[in-house]
């Protein structure tokens, strides 16, 4: 495995229709593929340790391997810090791992065994108020509601 680098891929439009870049940290492995660090804030369909085929000329990619974490994305209004500390302590007892921490967003990597509705039920009872959340590798990147269901294979029924 190589270092750990740096690589720019596209995120989508601004309002006026400008693309959007963000970089990401990611392993290049032997075979030249990319293996992603940590989960995404803004590029979407993706979660840390995702296994990528990139294009560094477009900022596109196509999936190699899913590693069977969920992104998961909380975004507030003010300042974040102290849900930070509450929800970090919360989705590590579940093997979460929090991958980026803003003063406005924070994002998560979760390994979709833990249930969707574990997961679910930490989120729902503590972002609240001025907060949300959102999945960031779970629905269709187009139309942002259709399930991709990577993650069929991976689960029993909960």
């Amino acid at each position: 495995m190589k270092a750990l680098q740096m690589v720019e891929m596209f995120a989508g439009v601004d309002p006026q229709g400008k693309p959007i870049a963000e970089k990401i940290p990611v392993r290049e492995l032997e075979n030249g593929e990319l293996q992603l660090v940590q989960s995404p804030a803004f590029v979407k369909g993706l979660a840390s340790g995702d296994v990528l085929r990139f294009s560094p000329r477009s900022r596109e990619f196509e999936i190699a391997q899913r590693s069977g974490n969920l992104s998961v994305r909380v975004f507030a209004r003010s300042n974040i810090e102290e849900l930070a500390d509450r929800l970090t302590a919360q989705l590590e007892k579940l093997g979460g791992e929090l991958d980026l921490q803003t003063p406005r967003m924070l994002v998560y990597s979760i390994h979709v065994s833990c249930g969707f509705t574990a997961i679910e039920a930490i989120l729902n009872r503590e972002v609240v108020g001025e907060c949300g959340w959102m999945y960031g590798n779970v629905y269709d990147p187009v139309d942002g509601v259709t399930p991709l269901n990577w993650w069929q294979d991976l689960l029993k029924p909960e």
